[in-house]
């Protein structure tokens, strides 16, 4: 008897939980997503013929849709909708990711509160708190208004519910993980109830045209737990980041669809409640009437947005046999580097020996190289224990041979800095149009920027060109 040929439907298929992609094998890493462990096996779709069905609209030329139904709807929070672009848009889906803790239901509950109007309803629906403990949460930042609606839910037909009894122009859900559908097999928080609740609501989101922010949960390593197909499915993906003992949190845009993804808005969270901050500099420095050994002050971009930071240094005679190094708000690799430069380039022997510690002020978190070179001064000011002039700052990349090299928007960090009172920086070459009344010195090498340290109390100075030779 002839053996049966194996058909399609007989064949095993394999799908990643995490992105969708499909294959016909297994195989250990999605291609698609760089997950691992994630392809799993699933019966095969049959075959089906998809014969042409009913438009719901006609297809016009582009000129002439009316693109005024996406005009964006401001959030009442400045800082807030430079971030998403203007506003929200209406039928716009938001997903707000941030670790426990960081404040994001108590930006979200202020935001629905200032956007809540009587033609814009808005309904907060909670999945991890009850109603009791939201209304405590808005009675101490002051977020109570008629128009807005609260209810805690975990069911997503009640959810949907809620929709057609509130009729809302805005829906937060707080949060997605906490929401399953009673059509669905699995807990709450799983790969098919996080794909299936999301994919209700943003279908009802465009088909009412209701803006919609889900709050979603992050894993270990920071990434926004749940499959990779959320990120895709909806139109704005913002990360809510902050240090916990810090009052600074930043919203980082990751995707728009709307608006630029490198704008970030700056909020301060205290007792009551949450602020947009317009100029936090002010949070990252010190003023003092003198100025102290080991700090000096750079200008780091957050996206867009100048902000000028101050970097500190102390060195002092380790009483082990290996020295300290400790770091906070600064990469460990890069204060290393710059340790090792000031060593060998700059000729300051004294810091091998000796426990070194370097912080910035106010939490925040420089990772751009154009902090090199504030990095660098601070710790030869430390070594020396003589402080840069007043009113400096220092911008540029060090590289290993002691070069200092351009970096970006170069124009924009000077003018934050002349425009907060500093009258001198240091720049590497070529920094362009330079502020009206600001002294700016080019440097070339470690060596030019190390030559603003006073000579007549430097310790450790560096060699002259003579010398080296």
């Amino acid at each position: 008897m002839a053996a049966r040929t194996r058909t399609t439907k007989d064949r095993p298929s394999y799908r990643c939980t995490e992105c969708g992609w499909q294959t016909a094998k297994w195989l250990g890493r999605c291609p698609e997503c760089q997950a691992w462990g994630t392809i799993e096996e699933y019966g095969a779709p049959a075959v089906r013929t998809t014969t042409p069905g009913r438009v719901t609209s006609s297809a016009l030329p582009i000129g002439q849709v009316d693109g005024r139904q996406a005009t964006a709807r401001t959030t009442g929070v400045p800082e807030l909708d430079r971030v998403l672009g203007g506003g929200l848009v209406p039928g716009a889906v938001v997903l707000l990711a941030g670790e426990p803790g960081v404040g994001k239901s108590t930006l979200l509950l202020d935001v629905a509160a200032k956007s809540a109007s009587e033609e814009h309803r808005t309904l907060y629906v909670t999945g991890e708190e009850s109603a009791s403990q939201v209304r405590l949460r808005a009675d101490r930042i002051k977020a109570i208004d008629d128009h807005l609606y609260l209810a805690a839910e975990t069911d997503l037909a009640a959810v949907l519910g809620h929709l057609d009894a509130v009729k809302p122009s805005l829906l937060i859900l707080d949060s997605v993980q906490t929401v399953a559908s009673p059509e669905i097999d699995g807990a709450p928080g799983g790969m098919a109830q996080v794909r299936e609740v999301a994919g209700a609501l943003i279908r009802a989101s465009k088909e009412r045209g209701m803006s919609t922010l889900l709050v979603g949960h992050v894993t270990k390593d920071g990434a926004i737990a749940g499959p990779r197909l959320l990120e895709h499915l909806v139109d704005v993906v913002l990360h809510f980041e902050g240090d916990r003992h810090a009052r600074l949190r930043l919203v980082r845009g990751v995707k728009n669809r709307y608006g630029a993804t490198d704008e970030v808005g700056c909020f301060e969270l205290h007792d009551e409640g949450i602020t947009g901050l317009a100029d936090p500099s002010g949070l990252f420095l010190t003023r003092r009437a003198e100025p102290v050994p080991g700090t000096c002050l750079t200008v780091t971009l957050e996206g867009r947005r100048p902000l000028v930071a101050e970097v500190q240094a102390l060195t002092v005679d380790s009483q082990i046999p290996s020295p300290r190094r400790t770091t906070s708000g600064l990469e460990t690799s890069r204060v290393s580097m710059m340790l090792a430069v000031l060593e060998q380039r700059g000729r300051i022997s004294a810091l091998g020996k000796r426990d070194i510690y370097s912080a910035t002020v106010g939490g925040v978190k420089l990772s751009e190289p154009a902090a090199d070179l504030a990095v660098a001064l601070a710790l030869a000011s430390a070594a020396s224990d003589t402080p840069l002039p007043k009113n400096l700052v220092a911008i540029g990349e060090v590289g290993l041979a002691g070069e200092v090299r351009r970096v970006t928007g170069v124009q924009r960090r000077l003018a934050e800095a002349h425009r907060l009172g500093f009258t001198h920086a240091l720049v590497p070459g070529d920094p362009g149009k330079i502020p009206p009344g600001m002294k700016v010195l080019e440097v070339a090498d470690i060596g030019d920027a190390l030559r603003v340290l006073p000579r007549s109390r430097r310790r450790d100075a560096p060699r002259d060109a003579e010398d080296r030779r």
